[in-house]
This record gives structure tokens, C-alpha cells and sequence, in this order.
């Protein structure tokens, strides 16, 4: 047999990285990741597209989404390692420009993820603290978050679970505000079948969905901490199901809690929709005590989605170096911490450049919204992401199993590659603009990718690993 090819107790096999992550802590880091921030910023905008019945959104993205993780779940069995879907397009078709393609999407949704959620934060720090500039307090934030990524995965997954806590509680105010409004009697259900049939209910849910589904992303993090996960062919499934599920009963609740108390107008109208409900006064508390409450929340639950966006990329850089597929400087692990410290300060380099470059194009009154953009270009992203890992999930069947992996089942998986490419579909005739972007960023990983090609052609080094019939080859 080839010394490349992978056996079935890779699972068990030994790490540089520390395996500290117990089933429980990963289930809360799935939850705090696809929780995250987007449910406090985007349902305004969610409501808008569909209506009243914007909760369906919430429902159909989830619904979606947890597709993609069942596949996720099951390459997480079969290979438990940091890098995710660069991997498991590799271990599919073994194709360097195709897997390179799939590293630098990810990278760049992370990366500019991250941006955007210390921008936020920023602004959300502005309604408390006018004093420091926006810039300097993102910047801030990113650096003690590189910091405490540095220091170890146990310290970076345990603040992710207290942040979460917090996040969480946010959002059970939310619900509580509502039930306490309903039961005063004031609550229209009628509003929860309310859609914004203009352009056909259909339409307006699928535009809801194309809004929301930057908020169901995230547990696609959760497999880049897998090589430090305790028993991972029995955390995986349990997690990343559990977690997704868990948070598509709390967005419906919320989307429904909101659509109860609040106006949809006044929801839409809002770029912070839930601090709406916050403020209708129902709760026998002051309103402005309640908001200011909120909006430390909402700080929060943005630096818990950040935390989890900054751990992603220096994972994929660890894990796709020790593949040969980015330069292998990626792969050093700090000797007392055991952490990749060079992908991490490379990362950390990279965000505080687009906060940089942001600042710079509204200094120059370009008149672009940079970050909605990069969103828009991230879910682009993501889904074609999501589809191709589908599709590995299926080319691999029947490789490296055991009677420990998970199999998840066929039928939802095709289901799930139609409907990512639906909904990738009507995200890009929606906003043709991102593909411009979409290109851009790709012309920049050709550029990487024909460079690291050439020191590899020169070296004579492959990539590791190998495609699925060169580990089926006899040596």
C-alpha cells in the first residue's frame, strides 16, 4: 500500500494540534457560530423581502444549510482535520486548481467575514463610546481575539461558550418580550401568514432566504477545529446537527417574536431590527436601560462570530499547508502553545488590511459599501462551497469508512446540492455586480496558485494526500 494512502483509523491518529474539544464544547461552538451575529442585524432586512411570514425564511435557509451539514458530519468522520472543505474536495478529485479554488474561497469568506464583524462591532461600540474612531476600536478587537486564538483552542472554544451564553440570552429577551405582549392580547397573529406577494410568495421567500442565509453559515467553521476534537467520529455528528438545529428553532422563534410585537414596516426601516422590539416597551423596565442591555448583547454575540471567523482561516492555512497546497510555513505550530502561529498572524495581518483599505476608500469618498458587498460575494461563495462538499460527500462514499462512520442519507443530499444551486442562482441575478468581485478575488488565487505551483514543479513536491483512485493504487 503507498505510504499516501489514509487508513480507516485516521480518525484516531496522532496530531501536532492539542485534542482538547469535548462533544459538548463543540456543540456550543457549532450553536455560538451559526447563531452568531447575523440574527441581530439582518432581520429587518428579511422582513422586508418577505413580510409578515419572514420566519419562513429563517425556516427554509436552516432547513437548507443543515443539508450541507449532514455531508459536513460525515466527511468530519472520515476525516477529522483541520482545512474542511479544501480537504474534502482533495480527497474527492485530487485536483490541485480545483482544491486551491475551494481554499481561497474559504479564506476569503473568513477573511472578510471578520472585517465585517469588527466593523459592526465598531458601530455598536459608537452607541456607547463615541471617543475612540471606529477603525482603531475593529482593529482593537481583532487583535485580542488573534491574541486569545494564539493562547490555545480550549481558551478560544470556552470564551466562544460564554459569549454564546450571552448571545443567547439576547435572544430569549427577544421571545420573552412577545410572549409578554401576547399575552396582554395585543399580538395579530394574522401578520405570521402576511407575505410580501408583490413578485409571488414563492419569490419572496426565496428573497428572504438569499438575505438570511448569511446567518445560517458558520458551522462549515466547526470541521476546521476537527484534529482537536476528542473522539470526533462521535462528536461530529451529535454537534453539528444538534447545534444547527437548535439554532433554526431559535432564529424561528425570534423571527416570529419580532414580526409579533414590531410593525413590519417599522422592522424593515431598522438596521437593528430587534433592538426595535427592545424598545417597544413592553417589559416593566426603561427602555433606554433595556437598549443599552441590547446593544452590549449585540456586541458580544459580534465578537463571538468573530472569534470563530478568525480561528477558521489560520485552521484552513495549518491544514491545507501540511497538503502542499499553500506554502508549508503555515503549518509551524508554536512549540509551547501548539498553535498555528504563523497562519494566525498572517490572518490577523490580512483583516486589519481591509480594515485598513475600507477606511482608505471612505477617506477617498469612493461611495461604496464595501461590506455589504463582501457579504453578498461570501454567501456566493459559501454556496458554491456547500454544493461541491455535497457532491465530495457522494464521490467518496464507500472510502476510509468504518462501522464509527456517520452516512448521511442520499436522498437529502441531492436535495441539498439542488437546492444550494437554486439559491446560488438567485443570489447572483439579484446582485450580478458580485460576480465582478467574485472574479476579482479568484484572479488573486490564480495569481497565488500559479506561484506555489511553480515552487512545487521546482521542488518536485505533490500535494499529500492524493486523489481518491491514486489511494485506491497498489504500490
Amino acid at each position: 500500500m503507498s505510504a499516501d494512502v489514509q487508513t480507516p483509523s485516521e480518525a484516531e491518529a496522532p496530531t501536532e494540534l492539542k485534542r482538547a474539544i469535548t462533544g459538548r464544547l463543540l456543540y456550543f461552538y457549532v450553536l455560538g457560530d451559526v447563531l452568531g451575529s447575523g440574527i441581530y442585524v439582518l432581520v429587518g432586512v428579511v422582513a422586508g423581502a418577505v413580510g409578515g411570514a419572514f420566519w419562513s425564511a429563517f425556516a427554509v435557509g436552516v432547513a437548507i444549510a443543515t443539508l450541507a451539514g449532514l455531508a459536513y458530519a460525515e466527511l468530519a468522520t472520515k476525516y477529522p482535520q483541520a482545512a474542511g472543505a479544501s480537504l474534502y474536495v482533495e480527497r474527492a478529485f485530487g485536483n490541485r486548481a480545483v482544491t486551491f479554488l475551494v481554499t481561497i474561497a474559504m479564506l476569503s469568506a473568513a477573511l472578510a467575514a471578520s472585517g465585517a464583524l469588527a466593523t459592526g462591532f465598531g458601530s455598536y461600540f459608537a452607541e456607547l463610546w463615541e471617543g475612540p474612531p471606529l477603525l482603531l476600536v475593529a482593529i482593537a478587537l481583532v487583535l485580542v481575539l488573534s491574541t486569545i486564538n494564539f493562547l490555545g483552542i480550549t481558551e478560544s472554544v470556552m470564551t466562544n461558550v460564554v459569549m454564546t451564553i450571552v448571545e443567547l440570552a439576547g435572544l430569549v429577551l427577544v421571545v420573552l418580550i412577545a410572549v409578554v405582549y401576547t399575552s396582554r392580547g395585543d399580538a395579530d397573529f394574522a401578520v405570521l401568514t402576511d407575505f410580501n406577494a408583490q413578485d409571488g410568495v414563492l419569490l419572496a421567500i426565496v428573497s428572504g432566504v438569499a438575505f438570511s442565509f448569511f446567518s445560517m453559515t458558520g458551522f462549515e467553521n466547526a470541521v476546521n477545529v476537527a484534529e482537536e476534537v476528542i473522539e470526533p467520529e462521535k462528536a461530529f455528528p451529535r454537534a453539528l446537527i444538534g447545534g444547527m438545529l437548535t439554532a433554526g428553532v431559535v432564529y424561528v422563534a425570534v423571527a416570529v417574536s419580532a414580526s409579533l410585537v414590531v410593525d413590519v414596516t417599522t422592522l424593515s426601516g431598522s438596521d437593528a431590527a430587534l433592538l426595535e422590539v427592545v424598545k417597544a416597551d413592553v417589559l416593566p423596565v426603561s427602555a433606554g436601560v433595556l437598549g443599552t442591555i441590547f446593544s452590549i448583547i449585540a456586541m458580544v454575540a459580534i465578537t463571538n462570530t468573530t472569534l470563530v471567523t478568525m480561528v477558521t482561516p489560520s485552521r484552513i492555512l495549518y491544514g491545507m499547508a501540511k497538503e502542499d497546497v499553500v506554502p508549508r510555513a503555515f503549518s509551524r505550530v508554536h512549540r509551547g502553545r501548539r498553535t498555528p502561529a504563523v497562519a494566525i498572524s498572517f490572518s490577523t495581518a490580512v483583516v486589519c488590511a481591509l480594515l485598513l483599505a475600507g477606511w482608505a476608500l471612505n477617506k477617498a469618498g469612493v461611495g461604496v459599501d464595501v461590506v455589504a458587498r463582501l457579504a453578498t460575494v461570501t454567501v456566493v461563495f459559501l454556496l458554491f462551497i456547500y454544493a461541491l462538499v455535497i457532491v465530495s460527500a457522494l464521490v467518496l462514499r464507500g472510502d476510509d469508512e468504518t462501522e464509527h462512520t456517520y452516512r448521511a442519507p442520499t436522498a437529502l443530499l441531492v436535495l441539498g446540492v439542488l437546492g444550494n444551486v437554486v439559491l446560488l442562482g438567485y443570489v447572483v441575478w439579484d446582485d450580478p455586480h458580485a460576480l465582478i468581485w467574485c472574479g476579482a478575488l479568484l484572479a488573486i488565487g490564480g495569481a497565488l496558485f500559479a506561484i506555489q505551483y511553480a515552487t512545487t514543479q521546482r521542488h518536485g513536491v505533490e500535494i499529500g494526500g492524493g486523489s481518491r483512485a491514486q489511494r485506491r493504487t497498489p504500490s
